[in-house]
């Protein structure tokens, strides 16, 4: 990679940490493997990127900022929520629809006490996800194949086994699919949506109200991007209404 894509790539990592206490404590002890690791999965984005049609973007500077950095902007309210989800015990967390890995395996780097599952149906792309895990010695992270629904199928009327279910690019929200995404959270566990702009978020919110009782819009500004980006935290509720 070349020095300038490193650059960027540090000092987005270094902006993440100021004036977030818990983004510092995750990514400052261990930035230099994090940095070298999120080298290594750009690099080999880049080479399987035409083939496998994994993101879209037109060049490296892009690729980081847009996806790798995007991903990693709400770390410390990650860390937050796991905290206050998995009361201490070591976190569990899922990236549903994670397509070419984000935002779960840069998250997976930045917490590496925390189990990342990667749940992506379509065969290319977790193949993908396999392959980088593996590269980059991931033990962390694992990889089910399978559409969400299936997923939260599997789980059955038990309830679900994460403490933060993550997802970024994904659907737009309903009440089904909230309902299918709590259904992978285990009680007391969060969901944690990828979101841009303030006013289509306020929209989705109310689409969803009669599920989630309320939602918390947190500002997750992208180091070196000029847009709104937002994490939209829902809490699983006791019960949910019918559709």
């Amino acid at each position: 990679m070349s020095g300038s894509a490193v650059d960027v790539l540090e000092a987005g990592l270094l902006r993440l940490c100021d004036g977030d206490a818990d983004a510092a404590g995750a990514l400052r002890p261990r930035l230099g493997v994090v940095l070298d690791g999120l080298e290594r999965y750009v690099a080999e984005i880049e080479a399987f990127n035409r083939a496998y049609g994994l993101v879209s973007y037109r060049e490296r500077d892009e690729l980081i900022i847009r996806h790798v950095l995007d991903s990693l902007a709400p770390l410390g309210v990650v860390v937050r929520a796991l905290r206050e989800s998995a009361a201490g015990a070591r976190g569990e967390a899922a990236d549903v629809g994670s397509g070419a890995g984000f935002p779960g395996i840069p998250l997976a780097l930045a917490l590496g006490d925390v189990h990342w599952t990667l749940i992506e149906r379509m065969g290319r792309r977790a193949d993908f996800l396999r392959y980088v895990a593996a590269l980059l010695a991931l033990k962390n992270v694992s990889i089910e194949q399978c559409s969400v629904e299936a997923a939260a199928a599997a789980a059955g009327a038990g309830g679900g086994r994460f403490d933060v279910v993550a997802f970024r690019a994904f659907r737009p929200l309903s009440p089904q699919l909230v309902k299918t995404l709590f259904g992978l959270a285990r009680e007391r566990g969060v969901l944690a949506a990828y979101k841009g702009k303030a006013e289509r978020i306020r929209r989705e919110c109310a689409a969803v109200e009669c599920v989630v009782g309320g939602c918390r819009v947190i500002p997750c500004p992208v180091p070196f991007l000029d847009e709104e980006r937002h994490l939209l935290v829902m809490n699983k509720p006791a019960s949910v209404c019918a559709r």
